[in-house]
């Protein structure tokens, strides 16, 4: 288990790759905050809250876990992920 000393360093560093990747301060501020909803969203969807998720299937945290370890690959497909979800309905 992370310590809360680890997982704020570890969200620093994303941090630091996103500024390097060229995101301005507002923009990796977005992401990280899209990631945490996700992230959120699928621990109200689990014992023992057991809610129904808003995120359609395949859109989630778990799509996510499941890709490459490589940030900049998450990055990538985190901002596809979004314009899917900012572009209206989507069929599950």
């Amino acid at each position: 288990m992370s310590t809360p000393a680890a997982l704020v360093q570890k969200l620093w560093n994303y941090c630091n790759i996103l500024r390097d990747d060229g995101l301005s301060y507002g923009d990796y501020v977005e992401q990280l905050t899209f990631l945490l909803f996700l992230k959120m969203a699928d621990e109200q969807s689990k014992p023992p809250f057991n809610k129904s998720s808003p995120i359609p299937k395949g859109f989630g945290w778990s799509s996510l876990l499941k890709l490459d370890s490589d940030w900049k690959t998450v990055d990538d497909d985190g901002k596809t992920i979004l314009f899917h979800r900012s572009s209206g309905p989507l069929s599950q």
